[in-house]
């Protein structure tokens, strides 16, 4: 097909986008990407060696469509599929169609065990949190017995109606249990408290999790009847895995994009996207040297954050329009990346991520790459951590040199007791910018205000985390990109199905 097809960002949503017009037959195709790497959030960063997944991407989705796109470019190898059980809603996923390799190469995808846990006051809580006497012990009756009276008078007397998140937390787990294990983390994690935050990020990312189901699950443990098959991606056992990290399978995709005839600008930005009549007709790109260069186009898909959209294309807006855009909310994120040798760790660590709940630390999170996949480190002697920070570029933290940032991070560790020592083997600082779109502040209550408004663009498609200002999973990220397609092809516009792509989904992915 002869249209013109821009895309502005090398992500999932982006990528997905991009090896779906191709299949339909589109052939002028382009891609600019603002990084020196395709992937987006979902990249790897190989540093000595030894790969970094930025925030952690458990490869799981309820869309056999998704689940299928990831084997066809990378095949799960089928040695490994006795280890398999996912689920989905009390039905095991169907692989009937999903490929399966007998070859062992670096072109696959392997399957992990799921651990993730909660570390508090130097003590390991299972997460989600389970009713069972290692956490009655860890916790103590007296506190186990004030957050049962504590749930009990959240379910007699809800908050009504539920307008921010902490009033989403009490309703689902009582005072107490709210202000122990989730206010400071989300707090730390979003920089906001949480009466400022809206209901609605909990509604997209933990509302399937209960303490009800927690008390059921520990009865029937308890009684020793059959457990149903869990109906929470967050209680998986296993997941897939590219055994280079996530970022492998969007190499892979990129790399099949170009041998199709597409075209990738890496160090490229979208610094104007000019409107007329409600359609786009160009924008302009400035690369790494700040040369500038006009494309025209017959359709514009942006991932980009929808802040840049609007001050890229002010002529086309409102000054309120305008407004509301640039004072929508982001959190940034670092990952400081540390060495260890396997001996400088007085626990052993089996996890795929470690929540920090200590208070007097900044870090948010711990990943532990090894546990992602072996072939993330170079030396099976060594463990590989990303200490993962949340804030604001404005934030004393984001300005610290790099070597203070890491000397940080490594008391931090030392101090809470994950390692021994304050000597580490390697490191590396990652920053990522708007990570994380924010879900509070007076412009998020008047999104939609902004939404209605870029959607009269009808050549104009928004996919992906940022591109859409929602908390997209990697494969939710795909399927709005699908979406996107389907509609150009068609030539029948409904951006709504869109926007209802991961509203409804009782779907649980602990970042990414």
């Amino acid at each position: 097909m002869l249209k013109k097809i821009i895309i502005v960002g090398a992500g999932p949503a982006g990528l997905t986008a991009a090896l779906e017009l191709q299949k339909k037959g589109f052939k002028n195709i382009k891609i600019f990407e603002n990084d020196k790497q395709v992937g987006g959030i979902s990249k790897t960063v190989n540093h000595n060696g030894n790969r970094i997944d930025i925030g952690g991407h458990r490869f799981f989705s309820k869309s056999k469509w998704v689940m299928k796109w990831w084997t066809d470019i990378l095949p799960i190898e089928k040695i490994e599929t006795a280890e398999l059980n996912l689920e989905y809603k009390g039905k095991s996923i169907d692989f009937e169609n999903i490929n399966f390799t007998d070859t062992k190469s670096d072109k696959t995808m392997i399957i992990r065990n799921r651990l993730s846990r909660i570390y508090f006051n130097k003590n390991f809580f299972d997460y989600p949190l389970k009713l069972n006497l290692e956490t009655i012990f860890k916790i103590g009756i007296f506190k186990t017995v004030n957050f049962g009276i504590s749930y009990i008078i959240s379910k007699l007397n809800p908050k009504k109606p539920e307008k921010s998140l902490e009033d989403f937390f009490i309703n689902r787990f009582g005072v107490k249990l709210y202000y122990q294990f989730f206010k400071e983390y989300t707090e730390k994690v979003w920089g906001k408290p949480c009466s400022e935050i809206s209901s609605s990020w909990g509604a997209q990312r933990i509302k399937s999790l209960s303490i009800k189901k927690a008390i059921v699950h520990a009865l029937k443990n308890f009684l020793r009847l059959k457990e149903k098959k869990t109906n929470q991606t967050s209680l998986i056992e296993s997941f897939i895995y590219p055994k280079l990290g996530p970022g492998q399978m969007w190499e892979e995709a990129s790399k099949k994009f170009i041998d199709n005839g597409g075209e990738i600008y890496l160090n490229t930005k979208v610094v104007q996207v000019n409107i007329d009549n409600n359609l786009v007709n160009s924008v302009i790109t400035s690369n790494e040297k700040n040369i500038q260069n006009l494309f025209k186009c017959d359709e514009l898909i942006s991932t980009m954050p929808i802040i840049d959209l609007i001050n890229y294309s002010k002529k086309q807006w409102t000054e309120e329009i305008i407004s509301i855009a640039n004072n929508l909310n982001y959190r940034d994120f670092i990952t400081v990346g540390l060495l260890y040798d396997i001996k400088d760790f007085p626990k052993p660590l089996n996890d795929n991520w470690i929540y920090i709940q200590d208070p007097g630390v900044e870090i948010g999170r711990v990943q532990i790459f090894n546990n992602w996949s072996p072939h993330m480190v170079s030396n099976k002697n060594h463990i590989w951590l990303g200490l993962e920070y949340f804030c604001n570029e404005i934030d004393q933290i984001w300005n610290l040199s790099n070597q203070d940032l890491i000397n940080k991070a490594k008391n931090e560790l030392y101090k809470i007791g994950i390692v021994s020592t304050l000597a580490s083997i390697d490191e590396i600082i990652i920053k990522v910018p708007k990570a994380y779109p924010g879900y509070f502040g007076e412009s998020f209550k008047k999104f939609d205000q902004l939404r209605k408004e870029v959607d009269q663009v009808s050549n104009l498609s928004l996919i992906g985390r940022n591109g859409m200002h929602r908390y997209n999973n990697q494969d939710h990220s795909m399927l709005t990109a699908k979406e996107a397609v389907e509609q150009i092809v068609s030539l029948e516009r409904n951006k709504e199905k869109i926007w209802s792509i991961n509203i409804d989904d009782e779907y649980i992915e602990e970042n990414n």
